[in-house]
């Protein structure tokens, strides 16, 4: 018996077996996700103790087999490989066995020292399926153990025969079942023998395993043959020989012909160990199924289950921030009492750097309620199965444009209709084992319309659009669909076209009842890793932004200015003052004591619209000569000064307004916008809008913000920026047909920071990352520019190139649709439809 106290264990099954079920029963809480090195599956790693020591468990993706078709099954078959674990359970679904039992020869032809999970028995059972657990076991040469992991039914047997197996020194199994491969075999024995002549190769591989991959084709088995035989070609043209021989002399490939031996041999076991009672009525998955995936009523089905995936976490979630928000506005009152005081015209760095980067994360946690409702119905979906019906629902239309159905899932999280986010979106792309379909969804994600997006629409909708309101949000929220799937056409057919396709099974799992904790638990996984990978990235970004909008700043005279005009409204102030007569109050308005006044009324007036329950207490014990003429708590003289207060406040407002609005002008951003210019203004963009649209790469949410700071000068007391913007517009040639294009130009934009960083970390290359800013610019300046030009030249209103811009775009797409995939003798997507 080996002595190893600490063993590595790794949980292999198929997709929808309950492996992440069974995952979590073995190790409850103690579990984190990580990556494996150098890809972008998740790696989800647990541990639990027993009573010979610590088990390190490894969820292990979800594969069908181990071939190296997709990314999932590589790494898979890779730690298999490399790191040797002491023992593999392979987690089955009781309820579909034969299927099941195709990755579990393979494991036996890996030499996996196996254990088998048959999980789900409640399931199979309900079916009126028994199965003979030890018939089961004599029949495979491996230990049995049936489970329910939702209900941690088997865990404590699980984990006995799990330390039991990693225990057991080699070559102390029970004999082991071999699939027999018939007329195949003596190629078999023939590539084995070659094999053999490489001294330490078995210690890498079993041999019978690697000559199987070897006459199937698979790609990386050539690579360990190179790496580890000497006359690795010479091999290879043996096994090409014997296979086309082989091929020709039985009319079907080697793979084909050990697909279909397994097929035979799980045939026999499953007869030999399990007992079908017959039973006329329909499951209840089929009942359902009949309903949500019928020809008619499927697509409305589907549309009823976004909306009410958006109504409850957009709609409803965001009522949550009502509560979330003030607790953020607490804190960063709480931020700014611990930094110096602000000044009159212009405050400290540290307090202004600070407070940016308060702002900026603020603006990130406030969503958090959002995408954790919205994550836990998506774990709702995944769980219960439909998820997996939405992916057929719409694989054949995603298909067309060469995508397929698990691009269903980033689009959602990636804002099909609006509110979503790029990020989780992106993040989502995990799961889809084709590689040039998870390249085309990565970069086509960011075209939704994420949450962040939406206060720049709703601006210039109202603004210009005002009329037609409906017209403009259903154009809106449909056209970024519409330009996702004429691009990915042209990803896939062209800049992709070369990558990687993989047979892609869509399987249709049993409908299933989510268990709260695997719902909890998924979601607060999914919003902590957002928050991680976000917010730290958010406020670096924010500290950049903050410096290229800062400096060089406002030239030293002009700022002479504007300390003229505040000393001169200053002095008028002491002059009404004075004119009251003798105040008790008169001292307090002299030297610096009128500027520290008007930043605590400022102040004051801040924190009373900020909703605080004890405002008032505060500033009467901090500033207790001062608060009877901020509050008009005083005799009727202090009501005077605090109505003059109000006019001195609004003064200084406007030149701190005036300054920050020369600052941005004058900054790095705003000369990059003047730069930007001669390029832009096809598209009918002014500096101030190319600034606005500079910023929002650091944050969607920073369009509008630095908008607001830009159009300030020659405002009216209390006008929105709606307002102001309007103003403008006549005078400095603003038009809908120019805002149509900005609104063309802003779904098209290249993907915020931080989407472009996970682009990165999704695809593992700066290449795919830098052609995700590049490529959406180019091609977003192009069609604005059309538009803008285009329209101008035929003299078509905002609305009617609206219309025309929609037409249009509708029916390339449709076009597209037609055009045949370059990829067309690639695998085809199968459907597996659980019964």
């Amino acid at each position: 018996m080996s002595s190893k106290r600490t063993i590595l264990v790794g949980l292999a099954g198929q997709q929808n077996s309950g492996k992440s079920t069974i995952f979590n029963m073995l190790t409850g809480a103690n579990q984190h996700i990580a990556n494996y090195p150098g890809v972008t599956v998740d790696k989800k790693v647990g541990s639990y103790r027993d009573s010979a020591g610590r088990v390190e468990v490894v969820d292990l993706p979800g594969t069908y087999s181990l071939t190296s078709f997709s990314l999932e099954e590589r790494v898979t078959r890779d730690f298999l490989r490399n790191e040797k674990p002491d023992a593999v359970v392979n987690v089955l679904d009781t309820s579909q066995l034969k299927r099941s039992l195709y990755l579990t020869f393979q494991l036996l032809e890996m030499g996996m020292p196996l254990v088998l999970a048959c999980n789900m028995v409640d399931v199979a059972e309900a079916r009126g399926m028994a199965l003979d657990a030890n018939v089961l076991s004599s029949a495979l040469g491996v230990p049995v153990v049936t489970t329910v992991g939702r209900k941690g039914a088997g865990k404590a047997d699980l984990r006995d025969v799990i330390r039991a197996t990693a225990s057991r020194e080699s070559g102390a199994e029970a004999p082991r079942t071999v699939v027999a491969y018939d007329e195949l075999e003596p190629h078999i024995a023939a590539v084995e023998k070659r094999l053999n002549e490489a001294s330490g190769l078995a210690l890498i591989v079993p041999p019978r395993w690697l000559a199987l991959k070897l006459l199937e084709g698979d790609s990386e088995a050539a690579g360990i043959l190179e790496a580890s035989h000497s006359d690795a070609a010479g091999v290879l043209t043996l096994v090409r020989s014997l296979a086309t021989s082989f091929e020709e002399e039985m009319d079907i490939s080697p793979a084909d012909h050990i697909v279909s031996c397994r097929d035979e041999l799980a045939s026999q076991i499953v007869a030999a160990c399990m007992t079908q009672e017959k039973s006329k009525r329909a499951s209840l998955s089929e009942k359902v199924d009949r309903f949500v995936l019928n020809r008619a009523l499927a697509p409305f089905v589907l549309v009823l289950s976004v909306y009410c995936i958006y109504e409850l976490s957009i709609v409803q979630g965001y009522e949550l921030t009502k509560f979330t928000w003030p607790a953020l506005a607490w804190l960063r009152e709480t931020v700014a009492s611990l930094l110096p005081f602000p000044g009159l015209l212009e405050d400290s760095l540290l307090r202004s750097l600070v407070l940016w980067m308060v702002d900026s994360a603020n603006t990130l946690l406030n969503y958090v309620p959002i995408f954790f409702i919205l994550f836990a119905l998506i774990a709702i979906l995944e769980d219960s199965g439909y998820m997996a019906r939405i992916a057929f629902i719409l694989d054949r239309i995603f298909h067309s444009f060469g995508l397929h159905g698990q691009s269903t899932l980033p689009f959602i999280l990636g804002g099909v209709f609006a509110g979503g986010c790029a990020v989780p979106g992106v993040m989502a792309t995990k799961g889809i084992p084709d590689e040039r379909s998870r390249l085309a969804t990565i970069l086509t994600v960011p075209y939704m319309n994420c949450l962040a997006k939406v206060p720049l629409y709703t601006l210039l909708v109202n603004i210009y659009f005002a009329a037609h309101k409906s017209w403009a949000m259903l154009f809106i929220s449909t056209i970024t669909i519409i330009m996702a799937l004429i691009i990915a056409k042209f990803l896939t057919s062209v800049v992709l076209r070369g990558k990687e396709t993989a047979p892609f099974v869509m399987e249709m799992p049993t409908y299933h009842l989510p268990t709260v904790l695997g719902v909890l638990r998924r979601s607060v996984d999914r919003t902590w890793q957002y928050i991680k990978k976000v917010g730290t990235i958010v406020v670096a970004v924010s500290v950049c932004v903050f410096f290229l909008l800062q400096f060089p700043g406002v030239p030293e005279e002009h700022m002479a200015d504007y300390r003229g005009r505040i000393d001169e409204a200053m002095t008028e102030f002491r002059a009404d003052v004075a004119a009251l007569g003798e105040t008790p109050y008169l001292q307090l308005v002299q030297g610096e004591g009128l500027e520290d006044l008007v930043i605590v009324y400022d102040e004051y007036r801040a924190a009373r619209l900020g909703g605080g329950s004890n405002v008032n207490e505060e500033f009467e014990a901090t500033y207790p000569e001062f608060y009877p003429l901020i509050a008009r708590s005083g005799d009727a003289a202090a009501k005077k000064i605090n109505r003059m207060l109000r006019g001195l406040s609004n003064t200084r407002k406007t030149i701190r307004r005036e300054i920050r609005s020369e600052q941005i002008a004058n900054s790095f951003f705003g000369r990059l916008g003047r730069l930007l210019e001669p390029v832009t203004h096809f598209a009918g963009f002014d500096w101030k809008v190319n600034i606005a649209l500079i910023s929002s790469f650091a944050a969607r949410e920073s369009s509008v913000a630095t908008l607001g700071a830009i159009f300030q000068e020659g405002a009216d007391e209390g006008a929105t920026l709606e307002q102001r913007m309007a103003s403008e517009s006549n005078s400095e040639g603003r038009t809908p047909l120019g805002a149509l294009a900005l609104i063309i130009f802003f779904a098209l934009y290249p993907p915020c920071l931080a989407t472009t960083i996970m682009v990165k970390v999704q695809t593992g290359s700066y290449k795919w990352m830098l052609f995700s800013i590049m490529f959406p610019t180019v091609l977003g300046l192009a069609v604005s520019s059309v538009v803008f030009t285009g329209g101008s030249v035929l003299g078509l209103s905002g609305v009617e190139a609206m219309g025309v811009f929609y037409g249009a775009a509708l029916i390339l797409a449709v076009a597209l649709a037609f055009v045949p995939d370059p990829a067309w003798n690639a695998p085809k997507t199968t459907y597996v439809e659980q019964s």
